[in-house]
């Protein structure tokens, strides 16, 4: 077995301001945070896009495999085409697989089986999960791993000014088929990056959030 080879810790992070201040900055960023759905067509540099990317991949990772895809689709063509494949899946869930609770859970966001947001948002960054390494190598804590990086990629948008959208037409498979990704790679959240439009709207239950004393336990 290879032994480890350790660095010192040198590039350290030391915020400017005390540990307070500056998380009550960042969190006075990421509560204004939304799901927006109404999104405008001004555009979004590549360069960006390239940002958030880098910002998602620095997320820690199991045995640090990276197991993570980010495909960011511009083209309009393509996102015509992922409209339509979402649609279809959207239709059957709210039509058929979608129980009474959860349709009843949903009718306060006012969601349906339209999705015009794919089409009118400048990026469609769609994150893939790898199985296992480019390499054929074993991956760990998958689901854990790339969900760690789309939260990530989520607050560098927000801190960036930019809206997003957490997507999951259910199955997804379809977004491996026309994206053109190879068989160890399945898709895990489809993420509409751009601006809110002018007259964009939010549910009134998106503005809630449960009380710190019922999320946060101290032993």
């Amino acid at each position: 077995m290879t032994a480890p080879s350790f660095v010192p810790f040198a590039d350290r992070y030391l915020p400017a301001t005390p540990p307070d201040v500056a998380l009550a900055t960042l969190h006075d960023a990421l509560r204004r945070r939304r799901s927006v759905r109404m999104f405008s067509d001004r555009p979004v540099a590549k360069s960006t896009i390239e940002w958030l990317v880098r910002c998602a991949h620095t997320a820690p990772s199991g045995a640090n495999k990276q197991p993570w895809r980010f495909v960011c689709v511009q083209d309009p063509a393509m996102k015509a085409r992922i409209r339509a494949g979402a649609e279809a899946e959207e239709h059957e869930f709210y039509t058929r697989r979608a129980n009474a609770e959860w349709r009843r859970d949903l009718e306060p966001l006012g969601t349906d089986e339209h999705k015009q947001f794919l089409t009118t948002a400048p990026w469609l960054v769609v994150v893939f999960q790898l199985t296992r390494g480019d390499d054929g190598s074993q991956v760990y804590y998958l689901k854990e791993s790339v969900g760690l990086a789309c939260g990530m990629l989520l607050a560098a948008a927000q801190l960036a000014g930019l809206a997003t959208l957490t997507h999951t037409p259910s199955p997804m498979a379809f977004l491996g088929e026309l994206l053109g990704r190879p068989a160890h790679e399945r898709p895990f959240l489809l993420i509409p990056v751009g601006h809110a439009s002018d007259d964009c709207v939010v549910p009134a239950q998106a503005l809630e959030r449960r009380p710190l004393d019922e999320v946060m336990v101290t032993v």
